[in-house]
């Protein structure tokens, strides 16, 4: 079975996680994506290592199904290489700003004068054309001026989330943007640039608090992993770890009373819609905690699961592993990897099409794996390549 986007040539200069993962989205859906990293790798190879190599676990993640060519693109004849793997793609993915973008000969204009239907995508901290875009950013830098990360965490320390959300959004976005304008390319025959940021994805993310701000003047305050809105909603400790509880509505709110056999919080005019039960939440939160406290996480998810409440059990790294829903789905895909001690659990194509799914066909490259065969597709023979490695430039 073919995929959706066989046929599809995709240059990626992308680091870290915003511009390879939405490569690698691309690319399991059939997409070839060619991975131009420099000689001694991309920065974002070595990170977090896991193998005996040095890869990290981000990087085997977010560069499956892609090959790998190194290039000196900043050397005249490296360059030229470039112009002739653009002349032969549809898509270029970037993420550095524009004076990086123009360093590298990969700005739209001088793109567009070598394929002039050619599709830039990128991804910058704080988009273009703003006051702070010149200036370099990671996942934290969207997470913490979104409004996200003053509102989440302790009373006294906010918190920023570890896991990267910010990056992988923007990264999801850019994928969208990506598809339609491969929609419009095959409709029209013109190409165009996508950009996408960690700035807006994730002020997309925290749109509602911001509405709330604007709307209302106020700003809720900070309370570890209880509801922003709701309540009770929390995690609370059992005898033998945690487990969530989120509770909303009022049909929702009733079966917790009677999982709690406190039917009469049904009437107590303190808990009458969910933002009296957020303003009331302690009441709540502490029933709650009180009767999970001699429960086994077992105990007290089974009767959660019983009064149709949506609860779930906090797993560590190992319970995931281990979820047997988790490998009933099918979920993570193990991958054999040169230095790995084991294959790799490497998530799957984050969303299932019937007839075309997503797949993954080959492992995260080595460094250069691929640079003879890609430079050979444009015309660049061995002699030519070893020529071309002898110098420095591949």
């Amino acid at each position: 079975m073919g995929g959706v986007l066989d046929g599809i040539k995709i240059l990626d200069f992308g680091r870290f996680i915003a511009a390879p993962w939405c490569s690698a989205i691309l690319a399991d859906m059939g997409a070839d994506v060619i991975r131009v990293e420099k000689r001694e790798g991309g920065e974002d190879r070595w990170v977090q290592a896991v193998t005996a190599g040095g890869e990290g676990g981000t990087f085997l993640q977010c560069n499956r199904n892609k090959r790998s060519l190194t290039l000196d693109t900043t050397t005249p004849e490296g360059l030229e290489i470039t112009r002739r793997l653009v002349a032969e793609s549809d898509i270029v993915i970037a993420n550095m700003p524009l004076v990086g973008l123009r360093a590298n000969g990969l700005d739209y204009d001088t793109l567009r004068a070598i394929k002039p239907d050619i599709i830039l995508a990128t991804a910058t901290a704080y988009g273009e054309g703003g006051p702070y875009s010149h200036r370099i950013g990671f996942d934290g830098a969207g997470q913490v001026m979104s409004g996200a990360t003053a509102r989440q965490g302790l009373a006294d320390q906010p918190i920023r989330t570890v896991v990267p959300y910010a990056d992988f959004g923007t990264a999801m976005t850019m994928a969208i943007g990506v598809m339609m304008a491969l929609f419009h390319h095959r409709s029209t025959g013109q190409g165009q640039h996508v950009e996408s940021a960690l700035l807006p994805t994730a002020l997309m993310l925290s749109n509602a608090f911001l509405i709330e701000r604007e709307l209302l003047g106020t700003d809720k305050p900070r309370m570890g992993n209880r509801g922003t809105s709701v309540a009770p909603c929390d995690l609370f400790a059992v005898k033998d770890g945690w487990v969530l509880l989120q509770v909303a509505g009022q049909p929702m709110f009733k079966r917790w009373c009677r999982l709690v056999d406190r039917l009469d919080l049904f009437d107590d005019p303190r808990f009458a819609d969910d933002d009296l039960r957020w303003e009331n939440g302690d009441v709540l939160n502490d029933l709650m905690a009180g009767w999970c406290r001699d429960k086994t996480k077992a105990e007290a998810l089974g009767l959660m699961e019983s009064f149709k409440l949506p609860a779930a059990p906090l797993h560590s790294t190992a319970d995931v592993l281990e979820d047997a829903h988790i490998a009933t789905m099918g979920y993570l895909h193990r991958v054999p990897f040169p230095g790995a001690a084991k294959p790799v659990p490497i998530i799957e194509t984050p969303f299932r099409m019937s007839a075309t799914p997503g797949t993954i066909r080959r492992r995260a490259p080595l460094l250069g794996e691929h640079t003879d065969e890609i430079l050979a597709e444009v015309g660049i023979g061995s002699t030519e390549v070893a020529g071309l490695r002898a110098r420095g430039i591949v």
